[in-house]
């Protein structure tokens, strides 16, 4: 506990106000704008600002599945109660409008004006199937007839035609054809058929040569090719469209007869959800969008206009052409010494804690630490929480492996993981059959803690092996999410961290932990205490510092905390990545604020939490960012990083290094804008990710920074 008051007691008197935050819709739009000015960014290899765009394009789908969704039943149901910053839900749906369409435009130029041209430069042709020559046409002609043509439907809507089903983010062409004998015009709709072939389609011809290759939109190909669809019909026009689906799942947890039915019920019903955004190109005529509006039964606000192609998050395919002059220079992640032999594993973990930073350390040694347990016959048990998995993952094939071998497994598996949950249910019912206990998540709660516990039996007697992660165990991300990992065999983190699982697979309750700080029970109280503590400290030294770097910040009374210690003179340090509802810069409020978020090669995804405390340094790592989803209604772990070594590595160099990024950093303006920050003078330049690649395996030992 901190040595403050509880967090009852506040410090000083601040009035809140909706000035004070940031609408969180706008400040993710903020976010996203960094993500598409990376995809512009030259100093990144022109294959890498492809997958930036694309990025860009499928961070924006979620958004309007879940957060753009979410606001419109807010306005259907007449949903009274505002954000912090005062915004009503109508509002904030009239200002996500505003704020997207520019960059909509200049997402549509990027990609038109920039990239293209660029790409063909370097060998990679996307042209339209009109710009072919006589023998491509030929040839993707015929490859349409043989290979496409069999699997298209065209279905007609007219008074005789019910109005298709448009199925959540489907890519579509409503084409315009024409009786020549009669004069009248009729609609029909052409589901474009993505997942069965490349939507960038390769052209066969003379100019693979060189590693040059000719690529073509699949719908631009179906477009031109239409005739074959209408027989005796005249085609006059085809647009392409497509709908987004609000994809939130609404799990009714306590109906169900179990939590795994109700999850697979709800999946289910996702590509069914109410429209919430229809994209279309400029030249789809006004007629035919009013109709459409009409028979999906939604507004004409929902449409988007956008010159094509729509859905760019298509454009990640091109990732898997072999140019790696094209792409970042790959590196090999390095591996401690400690954890190098995996039949070794134990004993270099035994006694003493090891921190690792991915993807700059490689995630095997956390891999080789299941495989190991599940081979090592002294080990008991293990117990594991799992978010998101991935497929192929060689976390569950350990955990498979040492059923086999007759550990005691346990596998909490969170079947509510947004647009994991199928991924997860798979990998749920494989565990089950292998004899592993399974736990389906909780009711009411999204346990999202990244904690895995080996009982193993030493000499000594019963000895815990943990590891606690700002990360998910998956192999896949790790290679591009940055997150910290923490090996321990500390004795009381062990009973807290077997308290913990106690409570999620039993029926254990467990009011307070020794170390961990775990939510929805105390992460919120036990951060504001800590403040308070700061603020405490600062007025008898002078010193005061907090340094958080996080995903995100909305949670109300936390920015609140943190404005009450700027206004007691504490230097507050922030680096959010994502969402950040404080505006840092106010005066008489949060002068002594500074954010800062970090936008790069990899996804920035550690949660660090440093006080100074007057000399007497903490640092808390975990899974939670400081959002009321987090603290409230999910199950998150913050441990303490009490190897004296460590926290130095992290106070003195991993934080500081971050924070002198001036290549890929961009500073919070008061207003909710973001400044790229720049290098002053006589500073040199720094790249936070380029510098922990150049310093990896080394950087723990690195000083002053």
């Amino acid at each position: 506990m901190p040595n403050g008051p509880p967090p009852e007691q506040r410090t000083g008197a601040l009035e809140e106000s909706p000035a004070l935050f940031i609408n969180r819709e706008l400040s993710w739009i903020e976010f996203n704008r960094h993500v598409l000015e990376e995809a512009k960014d030259t100093s990144h290899p022109l294959l890498e600002r492809v997958k930036f765009l694309a990025i860009f394009s499928n961070n924006l789908d979620e958004f309007f599945m879940i957060r753009v969704s979410g606001l419109q039943r807010q306005v259907e149901r007449g949903v009274r109660e505002l954000p912090p910053d005062g915004m009503s839900p109508s509002r904030q749906l009239e200002a996500v409008k505003e704020t997207l369409a520019p960059l909509l435009e200049q997402q549509s130029v990027l990609w038109k004006d920039d990239l293209v041209p660029a790409l063909g430069e370097a060998g990679i042709r996307i042209c339209l199937y009109h710009d072919l020559d006589s023998i491509g046409k030929m040839a993707m002609r015929d490859y349409f007839i043989r290979e496409i043509f069999p699997v298209l439907t065209p279905l007609a809507f007219d008074k005789s035609h019910p109005f298709p089903f448009i199925s959540n983010l489907s890519l579509n062409l409503a084409a315009v054809v024409r009786d020549n004998e009669t004069g009248e015009e009729h609609f029909a709709r052409v589901k474009i058929p993505a997942s069965l072939f490349s939507r960038l389609m390769k052209v066969p011809g003379a100019d693979e040569r060189g590693g040059r290759e000719t690529r073509i939109f699949l719908e631009d190909l179906i477009s031109a090719n239409l005739d074959l669809l209408f027989p005796g019909l005249e085609v006059v026009a085809s647009y392409p469209f497509r709908v987004t689906r609000d994809a939130d799942l609404e799990i009714e947890e306590d109906e169900a007869s179990d939590l795994l039915t109700a999850v697979e019920e709800s999946v289910e019903l996702r590509r069914v959800g109410s429209p919430v955004r229809v994209e279309v190109t400029p030249d789809m005529p006004g007629p035919i969008c009013a109709m459409m509006a009409k028979m999906l039964g939604i507004s004409q606000s929902c449409f988007y206009r956008q010159r094509a192609p729509l859905g760019m998050a298509d454009l990640m395919a091109l990732l898997s052409i072999d140019r790696p002059d094209l792409k970042d220079v790959p590196f090999t992640p390095s591996v401690p010494a400690a954890v190098e032999q995996e039949d070794r594993i134990f004993s270099g973990l035994r006694g003493k804690d090891l921190l690792l930073f991915h993807p700059y350390e490689s995630f095997s040694p956390v891999i080789a630490f299941l495989r190991q347990a599940a081979r090592d016959e002294d080990v008991l048990a293990i117990k594991i929480t799992l978010y998101r998995v991935g497929p192929n993952s060689p976390i569950v094939d350990a955990l498979l492996e040492a059923r086999e071998n007759g550990k005691a497994v346990a596998a909490l598996i969170e079947l509510k993981a947004r647009f994991d949950e199928e991924n997860n249910i798979g990998w749920a019912r494989a565990l089950e059959r292998a004899g592993v206990h399974v736990v389906y998540g909780l009711v009411g709660l999204k346990v999202h803690a990244k904690v895995c516990m080996v009982v193993r039996r030493e000499k000594q007697g019963i000895v815990r092996y943990m590891h606690m992660g700002t990360g998910n165990y998956n192999a896949s991300s790790a290679r591009v999410y940055t997150d910290l990992g923490l090996f321990s065999t500390d004795p009381v983190i062990g009973a807290d961290v077997a308290d913990l699982f106690n409570s999620l697979t039993g029926c254990a309750r467990i009011r307070k932990y020794r170390k961990l700080l775990v939510a929805p029970l105390t992460i919120r109280s036990e951060i504001i205490a800590r403040i308070e503590r700061e603020i405490l400290r600062h007025r008898s030294s002078g010193d005061g510092c907090i340094v958080f770097k996080m995903n995100a910040l909305v949670d109300r009374e936390c920015i609140m905390a943190l404005y009450r210690a700027s206004c007691e003179g504490v230097r507050v340090v922030l680096q959010v990545r994502g969402i950040c509802c404080l505006r840092p810069g106010i005066p008489g409020v949060s002068e002594n604020i500074t954010v800062t978020s970090i936008v790069g090669r990899f996804l920035e995804h550690a949660r660090v939490y440093y006080f100074r405390n007057g000399g007497d340094e903490e640092v808390f790592l975990g899974s939670a960012d400081l959002m009321p989803r987090n603290l409230d209604r999910r199950v998150e772990v913050l441990f303490p990083v009490e190897d004296p070594h460590i926290r130095r590595a992290i106070a003195d160099t991993l934080i500081p290094v971050h924070l002198r990024d001036t290549t890929k950093a961009r500073r919070l303006l008061p207003d909710g804008t973001y400044v790229r920050v720049e290098t002053g003078p006589g500073e040199t330049a720094c790249n936070a990710q380029k510098w922990c690649i150049q310093h990896r395996g080394s950087w723990q030992d690195e000083r002053g920074v």
